[in-house]
């Protein structure tokens, strides 16, 4: 037969061959079909009774005639299935930090922390650092963080990095630009981080970028104007204090999230919020999990594809999503659907 081009949807070869058979010669019987397959009758019903069970086969009449399910149909119940374990494998890889824990202890007694100030140069080795230092963080992480938004990976990397933290008990106390805000992508990913325990204040001057894991070890940057210039990354305990000692004044300083005049937030402050799906837009979510093409779900709801795909991309916009797996996946972390 070729490629087994099912095996995405988690459906084996021989599967796949048994309901392409039936999608030829729809309302066979299928007592010879173990003699196509080259297979037993009992190995045959088994794989029969499988894509019965998910919903790729049924049997209509007394004859017990086998029909197969319509192909877009059947292909986005699939896709649901995989996405809802796709999503469910990725919750558990968060929480694996117990693996690296012990992974950890094996090496601990021999490799005791660096001290002093190490540089750091170029971006690609300050965000591996700081990935390094956020996945270990066991306490506290404080962050001064002047952005005006983020990109939509960046945005990916700082909720996996903030939500595994979160889950983890670590606290996060983290200061970010009002201009931020104004960027509905960024705020809708630095409300979430909110809602889910982190403690973010805005500030409407503060150029600096401070970066303090556990009260332990900091990043700064060489050059705050000019972030190509690298990061020093400071465990002596003098320089962390200066560091923790100028978190703590920016932060003294600057307003709360949740409040609407909040340090040069957006104006109205209620623009800067990131509402929940309408009841139209949550219908759209459900059908970018489980329709396959935009022209099947453009036409369960009853719009023009022009209207759905708007829908879609508002909806990715809202939820600072790269893709459509992405956007399904933060929608249901969301609870929206």
């Amino acid at each position: 037969m070729g490629e087994n081009e099912m095996s995405v949807f988690g459906i084996p070869e021989a599967e796949e061959e048994v309901y392409r058979h039936f999608l030829r010669h729809p309302g066979t019987r299928a007592d010879d079909l173990h003699l196509l397959l080259h297979s037993g009758p009992v190995e045959a019903r088994a794989r029969i009774s499988r894509l019965q069970e998910l919903g790729l086969l049924h049997t209509e009449d007394a004859e017990r005639r086998i029909f197969p399910a319509d192909p877009e149909v059947a292909l986005a119940r699939l896709a649901g299935i995989r996405l809802r374990e796709l999503h469910q494998e990725l919750r558990r890889v968060n929480r694996s930090q117990h693996v690296i824990d012990g992974l950890r202890a094996e090496r601990g007694a021999r490799t005791p922390p660096p001290r002093g100030v190490e540089r750091l140069e170029g971006p690609s080795e300050i965000r591996n650092r700081i990935e390094d230092l956020t996945f270990f963080a066991r306490e506290e992480i404080l962050s001064v963080e002047p952005y005006t938004r983020l990109s939509a990976e960046n945005i990916a990397r700082a909720r996996l990095l903030g939500l595994r933290c979160l889950r983890r008990g670590v606290r996060i106390r983290k200061v970010v630009s009002g201009p931020a805000l104004q960027d509905p992508p960024t705020a809708a990913c630095l409300r979430e981080l909110a809602e889910r325990g982190a403690a973010i204040r805005v500030s409407a001057e503060t150029t600096e970028r401070v970066l303090v894991y556990d009260r332990r070890t900091a990043v700064v940057p060489v050059d705050p104007g000019d972030a190509s210039r690298g990061a020093l990354l400071a465990h002596r305990d003098g320089l962390v204090s200066n560091a923790v000692s100028l978190f703590e004044r920016i932060w003294e300083q600057s307003g709360d999230l949740s409040r609407p005049d909040s340090a040069g937030g957006v104006e109205g402050g209620e623009d800067a919020a990131v509402p929940g799906p309408s009841g139209v837009e949550r219908r759209v979510l459900v059908s970018m999990c489980t329709v396959g093409k935009d022209e099947a779900g453009a036409r369960g709801l009853g719009v023009s594809v022009r209207t759905y795909r708007r829908h879609v991309a508002d909806l990715m916009q809202r939820l600072g999503a790269a893709s459509r797996v992405q956007a399904a996946l933060l929608a249901r972390e969301r609870g929206w659907i």
